[in-house]
């Protein structure tokens, strides 16, 4: 039997692990250098804007929200179909939450949606670009300016993507990106925030590091209640590395996404994700299944997939209905493209060290899984 074949799983070179060993052996290991070299070629990949680390995007996420200085009460308005971590940040830092449905085309948020939805109490918006597919820049700006409203741009997955031939990143408002072990890049874990200009850089480092000012004579001081995300110089080490490969890697992710395209079988009912091959990176592919034609749950059709060696992920069931939000009011119903999407998604094996052999084998299986769940 073929090898078991995970849904993702991190490209990582010797010349990356020998930088690593070699931060270990220095006797830094902490926030220090390569943090510093790390954030520099960042900031030159997104066009010189100042970028900062950190050791989760959800960590950027809550400073970013703390840089736009969110009061008790104010709007921050999403989607649903995300990780949940997005909307965690907005509750933890005293937002209110205004939720609205997705694109049932690009899935991601409906823009048509966000701008019915301002109010007087908005503040932001915080657009996910799902699979690495880029929200319309242009109407989201668009929308934001004529409300006076920030963006936080929730490009977790979206590492190296375009919009008409700019880099998600480069250019906008706030953006916060992962680099999570599943993302296009990875450092294991950790994220980070790219800004308008060097005085919120400076205050995303207070708030980073417990609030601290550092002064030459070796005195602090503190005057906000930071917390504590920096990124280590371990992790920075692995970044480096990653980031030299980025454009590689994604160039790999497209050619087996236009693979599983050519090869999935149309007769199967499959729900397929738009074939965008100019702005995506192709952090995902994620047909939906069609279950009203099955006799199988999601679940059993992912354990009889793995049963034949190879790994199926769910991103994501719709965060509305985690025990959590439905105790605020949320209910079945309220936003039916993202509840659709969420039921019937699945995540195909997709990472830069598979060959078109795997796509074959993947697009076989599941179509003998699909097949044999239909009904005579």
């Amino acid at each position: 039997m073929s090898a078991f074949l995970p849904f993702t799983r991190p490209s990582i070179d010797e010349e990356t692990i020998n930088d690593v060993a070699n931060v270990l052996r220095s006797g830094w290991i902490t926030s220090g250098p390569k943090v510093k070299a790390f954030e520099a070629e960042l900031s030159s990949y997104f066009g010189g804007r100042p970028v900062r680390v950190v050791n989760s995007a959800t960590g950027g996420q809550e400073i970013a929200l703390r840089l736009i200085d969110l009061q008790p009460g104010d709007e921050v308005i999403t989607t649903p179909m995300t990780w949940v971590s997005t909307t965690n940040v907005v509750l933890n830092t005293g937002g209110k939450l205004v939720l609205v449905d997705v694109d049932p085309l690009t899935r991601n948020i409906d823009l048509d949606l966000v701008e019915a939805a301002i109010t007087p109490r908005t503040k932001a918006i915080i657009p996910i670009d799902l699979a690495g597919l880029p929200v319309d820049r242009d109407r989201l700006y668009a929308i934001a300016n004529k409300h006076g409203l920030r963006v936080i741009e929730d490009a977790a997955q979206a590492q190296g993507a375009t919009w008409k031939g700019q880099k998600i990143g480069s250019f906008g408002d706030l953006c916060s990106i992962s680099f999570h072990a599943n993302k296009n890049m990875t450092t294991t874990e950790g994220g980070a925030l790219v800004m308008n200009n060097e005085a919120e850089a400076a205050l995303f480092e207070k708030w980073r590091l417990q609030g601290v000012t550092r002064f030459p004579d070796g005195s602090m001081d503190v005057d906000l209640l930071g917390g504590k995300f920096n990124m280590t110089d371990v992790a920075a080490a692995i970044g480096l590395g990653q980031l030299k490969q980025l454009d590689g890697f994604n160039f790999k992710r497209k050619e087996l996404a236009k693979a599983y395209f050519r090869l999935l079988d149309p007769e199967l009912g499959l729900e397929l994700p738009p074939a965008n091959f100019e702005d995506s990176n192709w952090h995902m592919f994620q047909p939906l299944l069609p279950l009203a034609e099955m006799e199988i749950s999601r679940g059993e059709f992912i354990a009889q997939m793995k049963e034949k060696g190879i790994g199926i992920g769910v991103h994501y069931p719709v965060l509305h209905l985690f025990s959590y939000y439905r105790n605020l009011g949320y209910t079945e119903g309220m936003y039916p493209h993202a509840e659709h999407i969420g039921a019937a998604t699945i995540t195909l094996p997709l990472f830069p060290a598979m060959e078109i052999a795997d796509v074959e084998r993947v697009c076989k299986a599941l179509s003998e899984v699909i097949r044999a769940a239909r009904p005579l």
